[in-house]
């Protein structure tokens, strides 16, 4: 016989019951963190880890950590004089229209990644091409090892580019992921897509001919 809800034990309804999402905490010292919260990167584990305010400043200090952590900044820069031809992008062999890259300090060398359905993907291209097409460009001279990347798009036979934050890159890969259906990943993942861009534009500031913003990066 099938117990009635008054009779059900504690230890039933603990499992029967929906637990509330618990908060997200500082990775560091574990308080909780708001959903504008900033990220760290683990440069031992190559992965990006949650901080509180605190945390994060004190991360952004030289040898913080011995250099384990670094503090993601929240510059949006992008360059007006540069611009990929067709050529270039065709030299890039990307296989979808999204791409970004970064240095990574342990290899000394860009990592170019693109969104899947598999999450992101590693491309295969000589890194040397990817330096040959970007490596001269000022965003690329101001780049963060570990915590900035080059995003790029191309659409409508046009190509940018911009220096970001390398967690929001990840952040659109997860989306993509989610959101992917059929061959091109379909209406609901290009309307994110658009969204996502739309709003880097709104974020992205120009640099100035020395090379540094010409404004402050705005966040949410």
């Amino acid at each position: 016989m099938t117990a009635s809800p008054a009779t059900r034990t504690p230890g039933l309804r603990r499992f029967l019951t929906e637990r509330p999402p618990q908060p997200e905490r500082c990775e560091l010292c574990a308080v909780p963190v708001g959903a504008d919260h900033r990220h760290l990167v683990d440069t031992e584990k190559r992965a990006l880890a949650c901080a509180c305010a605190p945390c994060a400043l004190l991360m952004e200090q030289p040898g913080a950590a011995a250099g384990r952590f670094r503090t993601v900044p929240a510059r949006y820069l992008t360059d007006p004089r540069h611009h990929l031809d067709d050529s270039a992008w065709e030299a890039l062999q990307i296989p979808v229209g999204v791409a970004f890259l970064f240095r990574n300090a342990a290899l000394d060398r860009l990592v170019a990644l693109y969104p899947s359905p598999a999450g992101a993907t590693e491309s295969e291209l000589d890194p040397a091409t990817w330096t040959d097409v970007l490596g001269g460009s000022r965003l690329a001279g101001l780049l963060e090892p570990d915590v900035e990347a080059l995003l790029l798009r191309r659409t409508d036979g046009r190509c940018e580019c911009h220096l970001v934050p390398i967690d929001i890159c990840y952040e659109l890969v997860g989306r993509m992921r989610l959101l992917w259906q059929g061959f091109d990943g379909g209406a609901e993942a290009r309307a994110a897509l658009d969204a996502f861009f739309a709003d880097v534009a709104r974020r992205v500031r120009p640099v100035d001919e020395a090379g540094h913003p010409s404004d402050e990066a705005v966040r949410p």
